[in-house]
């Protein structure tokens, strides 16, 4: 082969393997994005001034392990290697296989972070929740490069404060382009929350269309899988903030003209709002937070952020992400009835919300989400779950914490990973779905505790509730101890402090997920 050939042949090759895979769906439900949901509340809702964002990985592919990514120096030829996702089969589990797709040049220094599927705080206290909303098909474009996990990996690496990432966002994806379908991203730092949502420029081009909402901070805000961004004002950069094509893209395609009423959910993820699988979630949250406001579940459209009843503690956060609309009429399981000793019908200890679908046809189930029944917070399927605080009043290291639950929310404890920890237990870093199940793995222990619990519901939760709901409150009421405690050492000692307090409270909880489950086996044997 002539040497003049080789390069074209190369580039030819590298064409064709760009262009030919499409941005993976595997893990949406029916062709609708359902996967993960994402709360945030302002420091002036909270109940100590925190900012929060947060988010559910409800995920049946994504990796189960994670790591802490150290602060590095680079050198002036350093690469970022871009990669796109797409379903892999052939190892014991599905899960994702990431190929590369292209490079873009590094910084000189890089930020620590937490390395989870969606990487999710740096050691700046610069914290993000994700959940997919879909958008417009016709928007995705295989000629961009970067995705939404390696965009939040950037944004951590690069950046300190929520609009510092939003206007990196800016400057990367208009020069190499939004290779995803419509992402919400809740960035959050130490004084103020946005919702990012950003789609493709269209088939063929490069860049990206996207739009930031800033949460009042005395409100919440949710997003499960739905645009929530609708009128905007861009004269208010305190409030608002949008890419410079945001209108122009919605013309050149006639879904908005001059004189209407721009609303950015109705132009560029118009479906996203059918779907009572996201709509349910988004009145759930919303209703739980302000019951006062006596919002319709069956609307279509909620506001975007609203002010709390009361300050919203840490315990409400985990008493909504385990919910799945019990004591309302979308409890899906609610007519899976049998007689009691006394003859009275009541719900069946085997009814539960975390039934594979196939059961929901066994039992008649349907719900606002059809034969799959409601679409409810908790989920089976989550692979993991964080409520991350950032704490202006404290050191970066402390101030950011990542609260972590693995597996589903409503089986599990969160434990705190904090922004300067340096390291996981190593039961978090075991790669389990390549391997299938292990005892040495956090992810299997708590997956394990979740599906046999859900076997006998009615019964089987409360025991799990009886070890992890004290065990929760104790960690959350021991949290002022141990910043008082890393505020005494010395800085050199401080690091080691906190990453030790990680790595016992994650050995910990996995210890008692194992020990539940256990026992489970035993006191049920023969009831179910």
């Amino acid at each position: 082969m002539s040497n003049y050939l080789k390069p074209l042949i190369f580039a030819m090759a590298l064409l064709v393997s760009t262009s030919s895979i499409a941005q993976d769906k595997s893990d949406w439900q029916n062709g609708v994005p359902e996967g993960c949901t994402t709360i945030t509340v302002g420091k002036k809702a909270t109940f100590d001034g925190s900012v929060i964002t947060s988010h559910t990985d409800d995920s049946h592919r994504t990796r189960a392990w994670m790591s802490v990514t150290p602060a590095k120096s680079h050198d002036k030829n350093s690469k970022f290697e871009l990669f796109e996702r797409s379903a892999y089969d052939s190892l014991r589990m599905p899960t994702y296989q990431h190929k590369k797709i292209g490079e873009i040049d590094q910084v000189a220094k890089t930020y620590q972070f937490l390395n989870t599927a969606y990487p999710c705080i740096n050691e700046k206290q610069l914290a993000i929740g994700e959940s997919t909303f879909g958008g417009r098909d016709e928007l995705y474009s295989d000629k961009c490069l970067i995705d939404c996990q390696r965009l939040q990996q950037l944004m951590l690496e690069r950046c300190t404060t929520a609009r510092e990432a939003i206007k990196m966002a800016d400057d990367l994806l208009t020069k190499y382009g939004w290779r995803d379908y419509g992402e919400c991203l809740t960035i959050a730092d130490k004084q103020e929350v946005w919702h990012f949502e950003v789609v493709g420029p269209g088939k063929g081009k490069v860049g990206a269309v996207w739009v930031a909402q800033r949460v009042p901070d005395n409100h919440i805000s949710v997003n499960a899988n739905a645009s929530t961004i609708k009128e905007i004002d861009l004269k208010n950069s305190d409030y608002f903030m949008a890419s410079a094509n945001i209108f122009e893209i919605a013309k050149e395609n006639g879904w908005w003209k001059d004189g209407e009423i721009f609303k950015w959910n109705y132009v560029y993820a118009p479906k996203s709002r059918l779907s009572l699988a996201s709509r349910r979630r988004e009145w759930r949250v919303l209703s739980m937070a302000a019951p006062s406001l006596d919002l319709d579940p069956t609307a279509k459209d909620y506001p975007f952020s609203v002010k709390p009843d009361e300050k919203v503690t840490m315990d409400k956060l985990v008493e909504i992400f385990k919910d799945y609309y019990e004591g309302t009429p979308f409890n899906f399981v609610k007519n899976i009835k049998q007689a009691d000793k006394d003859g009275k019908e009541t719900i069946s200890p085997f009814a539960n919300p975390f039934m594979p679908y196939g059961m929901n046809k066994l039992f008649g189930v349907n719900g606002g989400w059809g034969e799959l029944g409601e679409r409810t917070i908790a989920r089976w399927y989550t692979m993991y779950a964080t409520i991350i605080q950032c704490r202006s009043w404290l050191p970066d290291d402390v101030g950011g914490i990542v609260w972590l639950a693995q597996d589903n929310v409503a089986t599990s404890v969160y434990i705190p990973v904090y922004a300067g920890t340096t390291d996981l237990a190593p039961s978090y870093k075991v790669k389990a779905r390549r391997t299938g199940y292990t005892r040495k793995s956090a992810w299997w222990a708590f997956n394990r505790l979740s599906t046999l619990t859900a076997q006998r519901w009615g019964d089987m939760r409360h025991d799990v509730d009886k070890v992890f709901v004290p065990l929760q409150k104790k960690y959350f009421e021991e949290q002022a101890k141990v910043d008082e405690q890393y505020l005494s050492l010395s800085k050199r000692k401080r690091r080691a402090f906190l990453t030790n307090r990680s790595i016992e409270l994650g050995a910990e909880a996995v210890e008692k997920a194992w020990e539940i489950g256990d026992g489970l086996w035993s006191d049920y044997d023969e009831k179910f």
